[in-house]
C-alpha cells in the first residue's frame, strides 16, 4: 500500500542547491509554482527573487501546514515587494492545478527505490517515477518562454531527462551541481520555446 509520510522532508543539500539556483533568477513580476513545497524554502526564495505570485503545492498535508506557517512568517517580516501573493493547496503533481506559470521549481522524490512505499519520498526504479510523470505534464503548465528548475541526481540518468524535456519543446542546460560521496546533485534549467 502506498501512503504519504508522516513527516515533512527536512531541507538538505538538494534543497539548498535548488534554493541557490532560484535566487539567481530574476522573478520580478512572475507567476511561480513551488511544486512539492515541503517546508516552503523554495517559495521563500521565489518571493526573495521578486515573484509577484507564488502557488505552493504538496501532497503531504503536514507539509502544507508547516510551509504555510513559515512562508506567512517570512511575508510578515519582509515586505520587500509590495502586494506579493502566496497561496498553498494540496495537489499530487498537477492534479489540482489548472493555471499556467512563468516559473516552476521542483525538488522531486528522486532516490532510487525497489518500491514506492511513501509517495512523497520514494523515487521508484532509477528514481524516475515522479520525475517522468512531471516531465510528461509540465509543458501544459508553463507559459511560452516559461522557466523550469528541476533537481535531479546523477543516479536518475539526467541526460535522458534532458532528452525528454527537449522532446517536449524545452531548451535545457545545467545551472547547478553539488558532488556528494555517492552521487552528484544537478539542477536542470529548461526554457519552454
Amino acid at each position: 500500500m502506498v501512503s504519504i509520510s508522516k513527516e515533512v522532508y527536512s531541507p538538505s543539500e538538494d534543497s539548498w542547491l535548488l534554493e541557490e539556483c532560484i535566487l539567481k533568477e530574476n522573478l520580478v513580476g512572475k507567476k511561480c509554482l513551488d511544486l512539492g513545497t515541503g517546508l516552503g524554502i523554495q517559495s521563500i526564495a521565489m518571493l526573495k527573487s521578486g515573484a509577484s505570485a507564488v502557488l505552493a503545492v504538496d501532497i503531504n498535508p503536514l507539509a502544507i501546514k508547516e510551509s504555510k506557517k513559515r512562508v506567512l512568517e517570512y511575508l510578515k517580516k519582509n515586505k520587500k515587494v509590495p502586494n506579493q501573493v502566496w497561496k498553498i493547496k494540496k495537489s499530487n503533481l498537477f492534479s489540482n492545478i489548472k493555471e499556467k506559470f512563468d516559473f516552476i521549481a521542483f525538488n522531486p522524490p528522486y532516490v532510487p527505490s525497489d518500491e514506492i512505499k511513501w509517495v512523497d519520498l520514494d523515487g521508484g526504479e532509477k528514481g524516475r517515477i515522479v520525475i517522468d510523470k512531471f516531465v510528461a505534464g509540465v509543458a501544459l503548465h508553463l507559459n511560452k518562454k516559461g522557466i523550469l528548475l528541476l533537481l535531479v541526481s546523477s543516479l536518475n540518468k539526467p541526460k535522458e531527462i534532458e532528452h525528454l524535456l527537449k522532446e517536449k519543446g524545452f531548451v535545457t542546460k545545467v545551472v547547478g551541481k553539488k558532488k556528494l560521496f555517492f552521487e552528484e546533485l544537478i539542477v536542470l534549467r529548461a526554457v519552454k520555446i
